[in-house]
């Protein structure tokens, strides 16, 4: 799967694949095989690049076109529950 919204986000963000990796404390390949889809997300990863850009990872999986998140109540409902 290529994620073409975590490389349109990055842009709008003008962030380069470097800054975004350091972000996430992982190599620039790294990241970069991520966004080209050459290797696939780690669930942890993809929720923090989610986090990084302030969206869902709903969003950055093209299952919905809400780039807002979800309120933090559900999310700490949903933590509490695991």
């Amino acid at each position: 799967m290529v994620y073409e919204r975590i490389r349109n986000l990055r842009e709008d963000a003008d962030l380069t694949q470097q800054q975004v990796a350091d972000k996430l404390f992982i190599n620039r390949r790294t990241y970069s095989s991520y966004e080209n889809g050459i290797r696939g997300i780690p669930s942890e990863v993809l929720g923090n690049i989610a986090d990084i850009f302030n969206t869902s990872v709903d969003y950055l999986m093209s299952r919905t076109d809400t780039k807002k998140p979800y309120p933090k109540s559900f999310k700490n409902r949903m933590n509490r529950e695991n």
